[in-house]
């Protein structure tokens, strides 16, 4: 199958080539997809692309119009993609549904604990020799209650971490109705009012879309630990800038940002304008910021590249590729068919 990736960073590339094993003739690019990069498809049979990449009707048309036939993402989420517009297009699309859940629930209580102990403020005043402890006082996370939205494969691996520390772990899952072993299942609100650090392990739907705002903000304690490193959409980022800026909120640790597409994944140090929302949520010394890294561990990269590859091989063989599929009009056939 002839493809062509984009937004390959140099790091992926041992780990595509290991999973590809010169099956596939596949051209990797560094620019994102964009109106302006659909070209690059042409000859192709399928894209491969990330969640920075532009797959919106139009450029799914223009893809089409190349004779584009799949398309494949590095990643769980899909919400960068118009299915439906892929739908009518008779273009199948797959995601890699499950990769070490583990990556993404370490980095996770890493944020946490980082910002509890203020590990970057500590390390930031050492490097001057400055070694006072006056701000740098914490708490225990041992007896703390952990609140978790979204119960999937991430969500449990974070809630088995904060076991471990001894935290309560309680959590709101809309598809679920029993409690897990060590994850009591609770009411929504009841995450919001009982948590003392509520992290979020969502996907981004209409939903879900700034599940976290002002009216649910009010309903949290005050000075919750607030995490995120699902999907940026989750959170509406000015009402949680409001909530710093009262107290509500006493933390904030993230990995995704609302607008972060076009500006996570490159270096924009000496950009003249900067967002300016994210520069003022980051100016606050209690909010630490990853740029979408939680996934960036050499098991999960060669995880994502060993689906990727199974994707194309499944559809070069004219079957559906199961769970990896999400399609508008779904498949999941184990069968030898087309999605």
């Amino acid at each position: 199958m002839k493809v062509v990736a984009y937004s390959i960073k140099s790091f992926e590339k041992e780990f595509l080539a290991r999973a590809n094993q010169k099956k596939h003739d596949i051209t990797l690019i560094s620019n994102p997809l964009s109106p302006e990069t659909a070209i690059y498809a042409e000859g192709k049979d399928a894209v491969v692309v990330f969640t920075n990449d532009n797959v919106s009707a139009p450029v799914i048309n223009q893809l089409a119009d190349l004779g584009i036939k799949y398309i494949a993402t590095r990643s769980a989420g899909t919400d960068h993609i118009d299915k439906e517009a892929a739908s009518l297009r008779g273009i199948k699309l797959a995601n890699v549904p499950v990769y070490s859940p583990q990556a993404i629930a370490e980095h996770t209580v890493a944020l946490a604990l980082a910002l509890n102990r203020q590990v970057v403020k500590a390390e930031a005043h050492s490097l001057h020799f400055d070694f006072r402890q006056d701000e740098l006082i914490g708490f225990n996370f041992f007896g703390k209650t952990v609140g978790l939205i979204g119960l999937g494969y991430i969500g449990r691996a974070t809630a088995a971490i904060f076991n471990g520390l001894g935290c309560r772990v309680i959590a709101y899952d809309a598809f679920l109705t029993e409690s897990l072993p060590g994850i009591a299942l609770v009411s929504f609100d009841e995450v919001l009012a009982q948590s003392d650090i509520i992290s979020l392990h969502a996907p981004l739907t209409p939903d879900t879309h700034h599940l976290i705002n002002q009216a649910t903000l009010t309903k949290m304690k005050d000075g919750v630990m607030l995490l995120n490193t699902s999907r940026g959409g989750l959170l509406n980022t000015q009402d949680v800038v409001d909530a710093l800026n009262t107290g509500k909120v006493g933390y904030l640790g993230i990995d995704v940002y609302e607008n972060e597409k076009g500006l996570f994944f490159e270096d924009h140090e000496h950009d003249h304008l900067k967002d300016t929302l994210l520069a003022d949520l980051m100016s606050h010394p209690n909010v630490l910021v990853t740029p979408h890294q939680a996934y960036l561990t050499k098991e999960a990269l060669q995880q994502i590249a060993d689906q990727t590859i199974q994707n194309l091989d499944q559809w070069q063989q004219n079957k559906c590729v199961g769970k990896a599929c999400v399609c508008a009009r779904n498949c999941r056939a184990a069968i030898p068919v087309s999605c």
